[in-house]
């Protein structure tokens, strides 16, 4: 009886170990558009430091900046229908929200405008991964409601990076930011996630 609910259990964990919302696989020519605020833009760091600008060069894809420091997600939901256009991109990085949490901007406003955002990337042929920010305070952690919009929208989400980079004096470079140490984490982190999904080979 003990074997068969050990094999019981092992055979939850493998299944767990692959569950999880997946990617469609990303050719060598496909285009990745990081969307954010000035966590996207490398605020901190040289703009061949920021995270999208490591991450193309450790996965060899386009990844197109397209961070706006000091933007609310209002203001980024209002911009991104030009930039889908733009771009074209077949993968959306979407890590926003991080000013609206700092200025105390509504929670519900924040998950309504992100939760346009991945539609808007949907409906332009975009797949889209979502980047969890720290909500305010001494402990830092992703605030929940980003897990709670990708689970709700069956999208990936990276929720752990920016919590641990901006609660280690080493990997930032003010309160708010990562240093270039802290970038290059954040983008093997969402490397990591895009390998997990399917979108990426190890």
């Amino acid at each position: 009886m003990r074997r068969v609910l050990s094999l019981l259990c092992l055979t939850f964990l493998l299944a767990a170990c692959g569950a999880g919302p997946q990617l469609s696989p990303l050719g060598p020519d496909a285009v990745i558009l990081a969307f954010g605020d000035s966590l996207t833009q490398g605020t901190g760091a040289g703009i061949d430091q920021s995270y999208p600008a490591v991450l193309s060069r450790r996965i060899h894809r386009t990844v197109v900046n397209a961070g706006v420091a000091g933007e609310e997600s209002a203001e980024g939901l209002a911009r991104l229908p030009g930039v889908l256009a733009e771009v074209q991109p077949d993968l959306v990085l979407l890590c926003h929200g991080g000013n609206d949490l700092l200025r105390q901007r509504s929670v519900e406003r924040l998950r309504s405008n992100l939760r346009a955002m991945v539609e808007q990337a949907r409906a332009g042929g975009a797949e889209v991964v979502l980047i969890g920010v720290p909500k305010p305070g001494l402990f830092l952690g992703t605030h929940p409601l980003y897990r709670e919009l990708a689970d709700e929208l069956g999208i990936p989400v990276e929720d752990e990076a920016l919590g641990d980079i901006l609660g280690d004096a080493d990997l930032k470079s003010d309160t708010i930011h990562p240093n270039a140490d802290g970038y290059a984490a954040l983008a093997e982190a969402v490397r990591g996630v895009l390998v997990r999904a399917g979108a990426l080979g190890d």
